[in-house]
């Protein structure tokens, strides 16, 4: 896909607080420091769009960046190992769970998982809540320049087993730094969002 633009658009903390309008959304959802911010600023060629931080937990709002002004790629609260307090981690669920089931406009998520590390079990918990209700979904399995190709592929089995990943469900090697399935998870993106409707 041709970036022309993309541009930090609003935060929301709910449903509520999401944007009006039509416009068809990408979610990226995952585990605290798994590289969502990273990853979003790769797909959009922009070094910075996306704040990043060696702090997981950084993102405390769903965040929206407008892409070619005709979509928007969602960036979601991590979940996992921030260290903030319960009732915080506890706040962030209820607002990805209220987000995912409530949103019409959602088209798909992007499920990222650490290739370096077996998927955790609130990955697992997430990507089967997504099958449940029926949510289109990739999983990018990030940090791939972390290892060499053979383990890469090694672990990649690993994901697929351990999210239970049907034949066709996809799985994508990705990495920020180097740009490895980049244009992979395009496609999928892409598929998601054809015939964008006017806002």
């Amino acid at each position: 896909m041709k970036i022309i633009s993309a541009e930090f658009a609003t935060s929301a903390v709910g449903l509520e607080k999401c944007p009006a309008g039509s416009r068809p959304e990408v979610a990226l959802a995952g585990r605290s420091n798994v590289g969502k911010s990273s990853l979003l600023n790769a797909l959009v060629n922009r070094k910075k769009l996306a704040r990043t931080s060696n702090t997981p937990g950084r993102t405390q709002l769903i965040n929206f960046f407008l892409i070619n002004g005709d979509f928007y790629l969602v960036d979601l609260p991590g979940y996992g190992f921030a260290k903030v307090p319960a009732r915080v981690k506890a706040g962030w669920g209820k607002m990805i769970e209220g987000y995912l089931a409530g949103r019409e406009q959602l088209r798909g998520v992007v499920l990222l998982v650490d290739i370096r590390h077996a998927p955790t079990a609130d990955d697992r918990r997430m990507y089967a809540w997504l099958k449940h209700y029926h949510i289109p979904a990739v999983v990018a399995a990030t940090k791939a320049d972390k290892l060499s190709r053979g383990r890469a592929l090694q672990n990649l089995a690993v994901v697929r087993k351990t999210l239970a990943l049907e034949k066709d469900d996809p799985l994508i090697l990705f990495s920020a730094l180097t740009g490895q399935g980049k244009e992979e998870l395009w496609s999928v993106i892409g598929e998601w969002l054809k015939n964008i409707p006017d806002s």
